[in-house]
């Protein structure tokens, strides 16, 4: 699926890349706004649905960085600048995904602008940000996974769930199927979570991870359960999510209940048999 035309690919170079160069920070921001909605726009409407603004942001970043390394313009002032000056979060997007590039030859110099990032009162910069993260985790595991451990003792929650999202099992980390120990071993530090919002992206992982290493969630589960914390069974309950689809007594027995909601499913005790 080719989004990117001529037109776009001379806006581009005429109005972000030469902007850039002349650091008028505020021409580049305006222009990558347009563009992104321009890349956006060219998305065949059957694809929508799969392929939203978040992948013209993709796009664009990926194809700016490239053109900006040709012509010499120094990412890491120009990405920062913008990521910090722009109220958009489409432009915030943009940033974090130049800086996500710049990060995999000079990892420490844009960890502080992801967990600003991270900590971002917008919901849409946190998202962008967790996303384009997972490039520096796959580049950097070892150094990566020192740093999250450290942002998951954070006081911000927004900064705690920022690890918990990062380290979900999506496209970018396919690889944690074979090595579950690595995400379970930072999201541990998160196991009894007291904020909600941080707490239900401990526990969509887990479920998420359920679905390929379910051996591995049923020990965690069953170390949450033993804990007698409250908000460690309620990220086991969460992390059940999947599991109660295929093993609903074994679920229950873990939890040491007679029943287990899932949506409109409410799954019994007394309905199968051998009670």
């Amino acid at each position: 699926m080719k989004l990117l035309n001529e037109v776009i690919e001379r806006r581009i170079d005429d109005s972000i890349v030469e902007s850039l160069r002349r650091r008028e920070y505020g021409l580049s921001m305006d222009a990558i706004l347009r563009v992104v909605d321009e890349i956006h726009a060219n998305i065949p409407d059957n694809k929508r649905v799969s392929y939203g603004i978040v992948y013209a942001i993709r796009v664009l970043s990926e194809d700016l960085y490239g053109r900006l390394v040709q012509v010499d313009v120094p990412i890491l002032p120009a990405a920062s600048h913008m990521l910090r000056a722009s109220a958009d979060a489409k432009c915030r997007g943009v940033s974090l995904g130049l800086l996500s590039f710049h990060g995999v030859d000079h990892l420490e110099s844009v960890l502080p602008h992801f967990e600003w990032a991270a900590a971002s009162p917008d919901w849409g910069t946190r998202e962008y940000a967790q996303m384009f993260f997972r490039r520096l985790i796959k580049a950097h595991p070892d150094e990566a996974r020192q740093h999250l451990l450290r942002l998951a003792e954070s006081e911000d929650a927004n900064v705690r769930r920022f690890v918990g999202e990062t380290l979900r099992p999506v496209q970018e980390n396919r690889w944690f199927y074979q090595d579950p120990d690595y995400p379970l071993s930072i999201i541990k530090e998160m196991f009894r979570e007291s904020s909600a919002y941080a707490r239900t992206s401990v526990g969509n992982n887990l479920s998420d991870m359920a679905r390929q290493c379910p051996e591995a969630v049923y020990d965690v589960v069953r170390e949450l359960v033993d804990s007698g914390d409250r908000n460690s069974y309620w990220i086991a309950c969460r992390a059940c999510r999947n599991l109660v689809k295929k093993e609903p007594l074994k679920v229950m027995d873990l939890l040491k209940v007679d029943e287990y909601r899932y949506k409109e499913r409410i799954y019994k005790r007394s309905d199968y048999h051998g009670d």
